[in-house]
């Protein structure tokens, strides 16, 4: 059997083994499919040795295969084999791929929530090589993980004495439940047994953890009375928790963690979408800084929401449960690594974040951008139209709470059309159309915004 090595050493014998074509055939017209090149020949072109440095020697060996499997349907000729395998290549080795977030959902879970700031993703380059994450380079002894990055979490809540980072929101809650409360009880408000997306229900995560839950009050009433009803001598904490993603209006009442301080045990508020001090455009989403004012012990939150930073779940409050709960045995399990760590510090540190960003935009703004790239498509025959729209915050912060906004108004068929081209982008359909909401796309994106509709013009998005 004929074999030949391909330029990563295995042996390839995809075209030295294959079957001379038998079909019937035009006498005198060639077939085509024996000018395709042996795979190793495709291999030797600079651009694919290139690539395969970059991306690995398996992905680019799949694009050549790709590219000459087009050719035998005759949908590329012989001779582009080369050119389209070099665009069949991913930009990157790994499998996510990155999208414009046209929906108007500012943290939208789908989409990963809060992209990073410049600042931070320059930090987790930074980082992915060796670090000083455990390191004093000054005595060249171990230091304490993360130390900075708690550092610059004090200073942004001022009334946190200690703080503590996990691998995400509901791994802040199971670590402080573990530590504080196996074994004891947990007294919570019937109205805050809340479940979020894809079928999570608090119940559930906290009984995992080897505590009790001692429900009070009713689904829209709960006062700190009935709280204090159900201390006693097992009572590990009192939890509060925000209810991010729906609202309950009307003849309703809540006891605030001022009122539960003075009860005489530790009180731990869940505020979920990570703003760690009051928003002017927010006024009723809770903040660490407040919760912590006003006599919590400890507060839990995301990092990938309103904070605007990587995921992970933040724990912020009084020094000894602070020290108790990051002591734990499990506080080891949902550490975070360096990456994190340093995309979280930047974010701390750093300039506005994108998702401060969008939320702060003018509307104004938003609507002279949209007839702007509207106008330039039109000129292109693109039926494009500047919208008024409603965008909303996502991520389970701020229930109920509309930003308005401006959108790009496109014809819906081109929405599969532009989520999977070339540049993905991913919007909304409204009122039988295509809605691309400006406000979570930043401004420096236009005109690849633009680009992206005009690649997909022709068939696929008119037809």
């Amino acid at each position: 059997m004929d074999q030949r090595l391909t330029t990563d050493g295995s042996a390839d014998r995809t075209d030295a083994t294959r079957p001379a074509p038998t079909g019937p055939r035009e006498p005198g017209v060639p077939d085509v499919r024996r000018r395709i090149p042996r795979t190793d020949a495709v291999l030797g072109d600079p651009r694919l040795l290139e690539a395969a440095h970059r991306l690995g020697p398996g992905t680019v060996k799949a694009a050549v295969r790709q590219a000459q499997e087009r050719a035998r349907a005759g949908a590329v000729a012989p001779e582009e084999v080369a050119d389209t395998a070099v665009a069949l290549l991913p930009r990157t080795a790994g499998g996510l791929r990155s999208v414009v977030n046209a929906t108007g959902v500012v943290l939208h879970t789908n989409l990963g929530r809060a992209p990073l700031s410049a600042a931070a993703r320059q930090a987790v380059q930074e980082a992915a090589g060796p670090t000083d994450v455990e390191l004093d380079l000054r005595t060249g002894v171990r230091a304490r993980r993360g130390r900075t990055v708690l550092a610059a979490l004090c200073a942004r809540v001022p009334s946190a004495a200690a703080a503590h980072v996990v691998n995400n929101g509901a791994a802040a809650l199971v670590l402080v439940a573990t530590a504080l409360a196996a074994g004891k009880e947990i007294v919570i408000g019937r109205g805050e047994m809340v479940e979020i997306g894809d079928g999570f229900r608090l119940p559930d995560l906290l009984v995992s953890t080897g505590a009790r839950l001692r429900e009070v009050g009713t689904t829209n009433r709960t006062s700190a009375a009935d709280y204090a009803a159900a201390i006693g001598p097992e009572t590990a904490f009192v939890l509060k928790v925000h209810p991010a993603n729906f609202r309950i209006t009307g003849f309703t009442r809540a006891a605030d963690a001022g009122e539960l301080a003075a009860l005489g045990v530790p009180v731990v508020v869940d505020i979920g979408s990570g703003l760690l001090a009051p928003h002017p455009l927010l006024p009723d989403e809770p903040d660490a800084e407040t919760r912590l004012r006003a006599g919590a012990s400890l507060v839990t939150a995301s990092g990938d929401k309103l904070l605007g930073g990587p995921q992970c779940g933040l724990l912020l409050g009084e020094e000894e449960l602070v020290r108790t709960v990051s002591r734990h045995p499990l506080a080891r399990a949902l550490r975070v690594d360096k990456l994190t760590l340093a995309a979280l510090e930047a974010t701390l540190t750093g300039p506005d974040t994108p998702t401060a960003v969008a939320l702060a935009a003018d509307q104004a703004g938003l609507v002279r951008r949209a007839e702007r790239l509207a106008r330039a498509l039109g000129a292109d025959g693109i039926d494009a139209r500047a919208v008024e729209s409603a965008a909303s915050v996502g991520g389970g912060g701020a229930p109920g709470v509309t930003l308005p906004s401006a959108a790009l108004s496109l014809p819906e068929r081109y929405a599969a059309a532009l989520r999977t081209g070339p540049v993905p982008v991913v919007g909304r359909l409204e009122a039988g159309r295509c809605l691309l909401d400006l406000r979570t796309v930043p401004r420096e994106d236009d005109e690849r915004l633009a680009g992206a509709v005009r690649s997909v013009q022709g068939p696929a998005a008119e037809g």
